[in-house]
């Protein structure tokens, strides 16, 4: 019965998680969707209010509807004059107090990991974690500001060390470029090992692995 037990887990832990990402991001999507229809219906008359309730209502317009609109606001984003608005829209951003505060800070990192142009999270990299001893896998996401690299004075990278299972959460770290080894799978492959907690081999390592096997020897 253990052995069954184990067995009907391993098939559904994998479901059930997978479902429950997707529901949460649709859930994420749909939420945005009922906040901004919630203002809309607070401020149109009453006897439109029925009929926007049933609309709010209906199951997946929601997330359609705000995936329609990201992809819509993408496609003008990228267009000579969607540059000029959203330029225009960062500066009216950075004059309010508070605001000024947080939206530039977000605005440069969601950049910098959404960008295809960024260097963050482009390579996997080994590092010293805890001690000299041991090794954690982890991500490049850039170079430090001049004036670390000047006060450090030598050649140093930015890291992300995520956490196992998790990897949402982790360390920011500095460390010297002399003491980080690049690995040769890509990202995806990474963040599988270090969810896996090492359990799940990269794909090219593993093919590497096994043709090596699979090959006669000279003898």
């Amino acid at each position: 019965m253990k052995k069954y037990f184990i067995a009907g887990i391993l098939v559904w832990v994998p479901i059930a998680v997978t479902v429950w990402v997707i529901t949460w991001g649709l859930g994420l999507l749909d939420g945005v969707f009922g906040s901004v229809m919630h203002v809309i219906i607070a401020v149109f008359p009453r006897q439109f209010t029925a009929d926007l309730e049933y609309f709010r209502a209906l199951p997946g317009v929601g997330v359609a509807i705000v995936v329609l609109v990201i992809i819509i606001t993408g496609f003008m984003a990228i267009s000579f004059a969607g540059q000029w608005w959203v330029r225009f829209w960062d500066k009216q951003m950075t004059r309010i107090p508070i605001v000024r505060s947080i939206y530039p800070s977000v605005k440069q990192v969601s950049s910098t990991l959404f960008s295809g142009s960024g260097q963050a999270f482009r390579k996997a990299l080994l590092i010293h974690y805890p001690h000299a001893n041991s090794w954690a896998v982890a991500f490049q996401i850039g170079s430090p500001t001049e004036e670390i690299q000047n006060k450090l004075g030598g050649d140093y990278v930015n890291v992300f060390l995520p956490t196992t299972p998790n990897p949402t959460s982790g360390f920011f770290m500095i460390v010297p470029r002399s003491e980080v080894i690049e690995l040769d799978m890509n990202v995806e492959e990474a963040l599988k090992y270090i969810v896996s907690m090492g359990t799940v081999p990269p794909i090219a390592a593993s093919a590497l692995s096994t043709t090596q096997l699979s090959k006669p020897s000279a003898s």
